[in-house]
């Protein structure tokens, strides 16, 4: 299994196991791979048909830099090698199932979620690892037209812009990001931004500065031209009365962010600041049974890293383990001790897709 590929999992038959993970992203997947370590039984849901989240869906070939251990990694490896951490433990996996209800089990000792593929996942805890939840991109209203046409809200493939003259558009990290990484193989890069503030790492600015990327502040991008695909744009000053300057643009990312929302999850009587889901020291809500972890969840101090998370997810399961098996506890013996179970197979569905 990879990031790009996934087990066809939309069955309708009802699935049991000791903790359920609502979320593949990366906390999801170390969450689950954390259960399966402690020798519980785990089913991993998700409403996108892979696993992997938003860093497989949107940032597949960002680089990576603030995880322990690993000077730079790109999204789709570090993905990769979480799926392949967590198959050993052959967890259930439901892509493609939306989790849509929670409800106490007939004897109270557990929960039922409810799917919009009509299959139920049985359950004696729940870790939340939804990440920012459902998200849609920040619109650029000039790019509109050209969408799927040299316009995008990401990049998928860093080799699809080689040669090209690219713009990126926006100021935070993904903005200088994309821009960086696409300046070795793009003709040209230039960054647009609305302001001469960036968002982004002070670090990765610097680099920025010093890069052959061109930068223009106080400006935005106001109309794109082309006729099949996009072939320039309109850059025009913020306050400016001159005429816009055209740039022959053959690619624009519009990296302005992105709004994201609970969905169901948020409907299922846990306390929420925002869009986040409000957890103890132990990531437990105040539903008991229910924990969170990543970016869906939120304490004071929380830092949103991917490194964070994975602390987080480890601390959820480990008290999910100590609810749903007592005799185990919550504190885990040396992770050197374990047994390891070996590798399965590869799932048939994931051979024919590779």
């Amino acid at each position: 299994m990879t990031a790009d590929t996934g087990p066809d999992t939309r069955s309708l038959k009802p699935v049991s196991v000791d903790i359920a993970v609502v979320g593949a992203g990366p906390a999801g997947l170390f969450a689950a791979y954390y259960a399966g370590l402690r020798g519980l039984r785990v089913a991993l849901l998700d409403s996108l048909p892979h696993p992997g989240g938003q860093v497989a869906a949107l940032y597949p070939e960002k680089r990576i830099h603030d995880i322990a251990g690993l000077p730079a990694v790109h999204g789709r490896e570090l993905i990769d090698n979480l799926l392949l951490q967590v198959a050993p433990f052959e967890p259930e996996w439901l892509l493609g199932h939306t989790a849509v209800s929670l409800n106490r089990s007939a004897n109270g000792g557990g929960w039922v979620i409810g799917t919009d593929q009509g299959g139920d996942v049985r359950c004696g805890a729940v870790v939340v690892t939804g990440g920012v939840g459902s998200f849609t991109p920040r619109r650029l209203p000039a790019g509109d037209s050209y969408e799927g046409r040299g316009v995008t809200y990401h990049v998928a493939r860093l080799a699809d812009h080689r040669g090209q003259d690219v713009v990126v558009v926006g100021g935070g990290d993904s903005a200088v990001d994309w821009a960086l990484a696409l300046e070795p193989l793009a003709r040209s890069v230039t960054l647009v931004h609305r302001t001469d503030r960036f968002r982004a790492q002070a670090h990765s600015v610097d680099l920025l500065r010093r890069s052959s990327v061109e930068v223009v502040t106080g400006a935005q991008v106001t109309a794109c031209h082309g006729v099949e695909r996009l072939s320039a744009v309109d850059v025009t000053v913020t306050g400016s009365e001159g005429s816009p300057e055209r740039r022959d643009c053959q690619a624009m990312i519009a990296a302005l962010g992105f709004t994201a929302r609970l969905g169901p999850i948020g409907q299922w009587g846990m306390a929420l600041v925002g869009n986040r889901i409000l957890v103890g020291t132990d990531m437990q809500t105040d539903v008991p049974g229910v924990f969170a972890a990543g970016d869906i969840a939120t304490y004071p101090g929380r830092v949103p890293l991917i490194a964070v998370g994975f602390g987080e997810a480890a601390t959820a399961v480990n008290n999910a383990v100590a609810r749903v098996r007592p005799d185990l506890g919550a504190v885990p013996g040396h992770s050197s001790d374990a047994v390891m179970p070996p590798a399965p197979q590869p799932v048939p569905a994931l051979a024919a897709a590779s």
